[in-house]
């Protein structure tokens, strides 16, 4: 039996990367799964969003370990339409005791930013605006379950540290939303501990995923080698495997982690102290 053996877990972003990994490493735990994902293009974000046949990949993965999952389309950055999907969920599984607040995008752009407002403040609108309502859309039913539960939201190394900066629009909402989750995190390990609610975020380094195997993110990295040293690891290895974020994950939203809040968990490679 796995250390999730009944619960449910809400999962934003969960059609691939981090977030399928999440979805599978829970599932295999023994937890069902609500995932949610936008499953089309944003405008203002070069590289291409999940799609159908991502959606379908991770509803074959969970239910091949023989767990339930319902998987709606929802843009995290609305409010009315996350908590449309998320209540469609609940209702099909009947509680909820995890919430990964997963969904994320980076704007990399090449050369001069075409409207850098609008970037920053889409980056904004997905990171941070998402974040909360993901919480909000949830809390109060897992408040009224009684039983307590735990909330984990994804920053990153750039959650806790300004490297890799490089003048644009995009770094600087990528590093603003990534910092502000973290005084989200804060305000809802306060405003939830009375309710025996966790809630903390975790800081991957680089991880090999979509999210930075595109075609933007490459051509920034090789434009100038300064901007892969600046976001280079201690340990001798480049990037993670989204498994490596999803085993601390599991971790830290187990029994074993039930005194676990309020932290900023680096799972980093070292990052973070170079």
């Amino acid at each position: 039996m796995g250390t999730l053996e009944g619960k449910v877990a809400f999962i934003t972003g969960a059609a691939r990367g981090q977030g399928r990994s999440h979805a599978l490493k829970l599932a295999s735990e023994g937890a069902d799964i609500i995932a949610v994902d936008i499953l089309h293009d944003l405008d203002l974000v070069n590289y291409p969003q999940s799609n159908e046949d991502d959606r379908l990949e991770t509803v074959r993965g969970v239910e091949a370990l023989g767990r339930k999952i319902v998987f709606e389309q929802a843009d995290v950055g609305d409010f009315d339409q996350l908590r449309r999907a998320f209540e469609s969920g609940y209702d099909a599984l009947g509680r909820v005791d995890i919430v990964l607040a997963n969904a994320g995008v980076h704007a990399v752009t090449i050369g001069e930013e075409e409207d850098p407002v609008a970037i920053f403040n889409e980056t904004l609108r997905v990171n941070l605006l998402g974040v909360r309502n993901t919480v909000k859309v949830a809390v109060q039913r897992m408040i009224d379950q009684n039983e307590g539960g735990s909330i984990v939201i994804t920053s990153s190394t750039q959650g806790r540290s300004g490297r890799g900066y490089d003048g644009s629009a995009a770094m600087e909402g990528y590093t603003a939303s990534k910092h502000g989750v973290v005084g989200l995190m804060r305000n809802y390990a306060n405003w939830l501990a009375k309710y025996n609610i966790r809630v903390n975020t975790i800081h991957p380094t680089g991880v090999d995923t979509t999210f930075i195997n595109n075609d933007a993110v490459m051509g920034w990295i090789n434009g100038d080698a300064s901007n892969a040293g600046a976001l280079s690891n201690l340990l001798d290895v480049p990037v993670l495997q989204p498994e490596d974020i999803s085993d601390a994950v599991a971790w830290i939203v187990s029994p074993g982690a039930k005194y676990v809040t309020g932290t900023t968990l680096p799972v980093d490679a070292g990052f973070l102290v170079r």
